[in-house]
């Protein structure tokens, strides 16, 4: 399963790949990391049908998770990613948009891991 991760803090890259490190060494889960989400859609402009799953940032300066989120279920509807929006804010508002825009599921930081991979099982590759 290819997830591409979109986030502004740099230290969330390694931290999936400490958390990942068994999934990602077997080959069952590969990673690739955007810092905004423009830096993300120029990824999927490049490797469109790669990416099965997006885990986006919210809150992120320029474009945010939920802009991004437009642009990613008006333009990549074949196949259509999997996208869950994370956000350090667990508000309502936040939580309305993305469901508009066609969110998969909505996750707070921090992280919890383990939630986070029992719900990776659930995306059918």
């Amino acid at each position: 399963m290819h997830i591409l991760v979109v986030d502004d803090e740099a230290d969330v890259q390694p931290l999936f790949q400490q958390r990942f490190r068994k999934e990602i060494r077997s080959g069952e889960i590969v990673f690739s990391f955007a810092l905004s989400g423009e830096e993300a859609l120029a990824y999927l402009a490049q490797h469109p049908s790669k990416v099965v799953l997006i885990l986006s940032d919210i809150n992120m300066p320029g474009m945010s998770g939920i802009e991004l989120l437009h642009y990613i279920r008006q333009d990549y509807n074949t196949p259509p990613p999997v996208v869950m929006m994370v956000t350090a804010y667990n508000d309502e508002d936040n939580y309305q948009q993305a469901m508009q825009q066609g969110a998969n599921d909505f996750l707070t930081k921090p992280l919890d891991f383990s939630v986070l991979k029992e719900k990776l099982k659930t995306v059918v590759e």
